[in-house]
């Protein structure tokens, strides 16, 4: 893998982050916590969605919708752990 490609990887999980983070209301976790949610976000919504038959194109817009649903399944799971504690 190039450092190009782990550029757009940080690119792309920083918005799909950015994104999951103000449409889940004090979910956000700051610049990095973010991309990580992204990044998280885009590898579960990479493994879930074609699994019940979503399949979003392969363009840079559709990998920020791919890691953007992902991200705001992440950052459910993680508000319901909280709620539990």
């Amino acid at each position: 893998m190039s450092l190009f490609a782990i550029l757009i990887w940080i690119a792309v999980g920083a918005v799909a982050g950015w994104l999951a983070g103000l449409v889940m209301r004090g979910a956000g976790f700051g610049l990095v916590g973010n991309v990580l949610v992204g990044i998280v976000g885009a590898v579960v919504a990479g493994f879930l969605l074609p699994k019940i038959g979503i399949v979003i194109g392969g363009n840079i817009v559709a990998s920020i919708l791919n890691a953007f649903i992902g991200a705001v399944i992440v950052l459910f799971v993680i508000g319901l752990v909280r709620r539990r504690r």
